[in-house]
């Protein structure tokens, strides 16, 4: 059966090496790592895991199924994903990473994506290429996996081999979100994952810090 080559623009955009700055970002990780609040592999798969099914993953994961929809203007989309959004370094962690996304898979595939909030600009790039909602949504949240678990080998002993199995274990969370979320609507966009959002906003005011959010 031959390769389906929009799944490989899809591995490309969603990989943790396209070069959207998403290194810089620990997304309020490393504020729960200072307070001690993630300190072992166990307490940050956990943690992760409430990220995908009840946090700012699972929101991420409704705003790209909408785009790629088109279920509303996607000018609009943008504007409540901003909304939602739990502090102003979640807001600019996805805008930034967002407008990256947008220049970069404008220039390479010769699409006119303007600059919107991250799971915004997935989706909208998605609708355009006609590529499967579930399959983007799937990936972004690995990717978003891989991408927490390499800051915390920069936060908490953390070896590779640790971070690439919770990486594996929560693969079966992020495709059990993806296909909810592919067909969700606006209604079914929440937060409950409150220490991740509490974690975002303290880690505005950490003295000493490596990430920008």
């Amino acid at each position: 059966m031959p390769i389906d080559p929009r799944l490989l623009i899809l591995t490309q955009w969603l990989s943790p090496a396209y070069p959207i700055g998403a290194f810089a970002f620990s997304h309020g990780l490393e504020a729960a790592c200072a307070e001690r609040r993630v300190v072992d592999t166990e307490g940050l798969e956990d943690w992760l895991s409430a990220l995908l099914t009840s946090g700012s993953g699972w929101s991420d994961a409704v705003w790209i199924g909408l785009a790629a929809r088109g279920a509303r203007p996607v000018t609009e989309l943008d504007a409540l994903c901003g909304a939602y959004a739990a502090s102003g370094e979640r807001l600019r962690e996805a805008r930034r990473q967002g407008e990256a996304f947008a220049r970069i898979t404008s220039d390479v595939w010769a699409l006119d994506l303007s600059a919107r909030l991250l799971p915004v600009a997935v989706g909208e790039a998605a609708q355009v290429l006609d590529l499967d909602a579930e399959q983007v949504i799937a990936l972004y949240l690995q990717g978003v996996v891989a991408n927490l678990a390499a800051a915390a080998q920069r936060l908490m002993p953390l070896g590779q081999t640790a971070a690439q199995g919770i990486v594996a274990r929560l693969s079966v969370v992020c495709a059990e979100v993806s296909a909810q979320a592919a067909v969700a609507e606006e209604s079914d966009v929440f937060s409950n994952a409150y220490m991740s959002d509490i974690a975002s906003m303290r880690h505005e005011i950490l003295e000493t810090r490596v990430f920008q959010s």
